[in-house]
């Protein structure tokens, strides 16, 4: 945002993980200077210095033969970086969206950041089938994440959501929006949301880098809660909104 990249170190972080589970070498972007660079080379010929945009990094073992086993010889990463620009949702979060459930049917590494998105594309379309933004993905009775979010519910007062083991990807996001939560005196349980409660969810709402937070008043064409907007996901909602514009304030504001 402003031609700032938001939490580097969360994100390197994450990456430098996932890196060392794939025993791929980690390559010279994971340094934060160095990613910080390339980010502002990128945005700047691309001419996206004002306003908010995103930044994809994507990383490879490197060339070698085809096999299924890692490359005999040793193999320089190839990494790849492109920027968009990102309008925000604005006009459906003032709303609410609409979500479905599926079943997560992917595999067990999913705190691993991978391409092998199959079926997140799959689950991600199930949802656009049926006009819904998101599909929240179950399994053995509870619910793990979204397509490309994370998904956190509130219970009888408590703010729920799946804890971060390999079952979901550790959000960036995620975990800004827990601590901003805890910071305003909020009940958070990192416990997952049983398929059976989701009839009971007092709010129900999405997080997620391109998602910031996104409140969900529609869950499989039923009302969540009152069928509205609820006070902790407001909250939230400006409470992230006001740590985004803090951190990526412009140079001349600082």
């Amino acid at each position: 945002m402003n031609g700032r990249v938001f939490e580097t170190d969360r994100h390197l972080a994450r990456l430098t993980s996932g890196l060392s589970a794939l025993r791929i070498a980690p390559p010279d972007l994971v340094r934060p200077e160095v990613l910080n660079s390339v980010a502002d080379r990128l945005l700047t010929e691309s001419k996206l210095t004002d306003g908010e945009a995103t930044l994809y990094v994507e990383i490879t073992r490197g060339v070698a033969p085809r096999t299924h086993q890692f490359p005999a010889s040793s193999a320089s990463p190839t990494v790849y970086a492109t920027v968009n620009r990102l309008v925000p949702a604005d006009d459906i979060r003032a709303r609410g969206a609409s979500c479905v459930t599926v079943p997560d049917v992917r595999w067990l590494r999913c705190d691993i950041k991978t391409i092998q998105l199959l079926p997140n594309v799959l689950a991600r379309q199930a949802a656009a089938d049926r006009g819904a933004i998101e599909a929240i993905m179950i399994r053995d009775g509870n619910v793990t994440e979204g397509s490309h979010t994370n998904v956190v519910g509130v219970l009888d007062g408590v703010i729920r959501t799946h804890p971060t083991n390999h079952l979901i990807l550790p959000g960036v996001t995620r975990a800004i929006v827990l601590d901003l939560a805890r910071s305003l005196g909020m009940t958070v349980n990192e416990q997952p949301i049983g398929e059976r409660d989701l009839g009971r969810l007092e709010e129900l709402f999405l997080v997620g880098t391109t998602t910031d937070v996104m409140p969900i008043v529609r869950l499989n064409d039923q009302p969540v809660g009152t069928g509205a907007l609820g006070p902790i996901a407001t909250k939230l909602v400006r409470a992230f909104r006001e740590y985004l514009d803090a951190a990526c304030a412009p140079a001349h504001a600082a």
